[in-house]
């Protein structure tokens, strides 16, 4: 079976795909101030990433998310994640503080899925 790389790198891919399961590497945000709108941003990168690969946000099976401050930060972020996810279709999700790259960013998004 093959490996695919995406959008590689000299450190890293942004998708990798091996037989029918889908690989994203961490996804940030872009300029958004609040993890509100750093959240959509991140998830509209993973729709992107996922179409590319032959998938799509109903095949996830497991979501990791980073933030920077779970205390302030997971409800607005779970309200957009919430509402991003179609009924029915939550993968299994870990959620958990971290210091990320880059001061300004507030949440980090890394997924597993399934192609279509």
């Amino acid at each position: 079976m093959t490996i695919n790389r995406t959008n590689s790198n000299s450190r890293l891919s942004a998708a990798v795909t091996f037989a029918d399961l889908v690989f994203l590497s961490g996804q940030v945000p872009g300029a958004s101030p609040e993890v509100s709108g750093q959240t959509r941003e991140v998830l509209e990168k993973i729709d992107l990433l996922l179409a590319e690969a032959g998938s799509d946000k109903d095949h996830l099976l497991s979501a990791t998310i980073y933030l920077k401050d779970i205390q302030n930060d997971f409800a607005p972020m779970n309200e957009v994640w919430s509402a991003w996810l179609s009924p029915g279709q939550a993968p299994t999700r870990t959620t958990v503080q971290a210091e990320l790259a880059r001061p300004e960013i507030l949440v980090e998004i890394t997924v597993i899925a399934t192609r279509r």
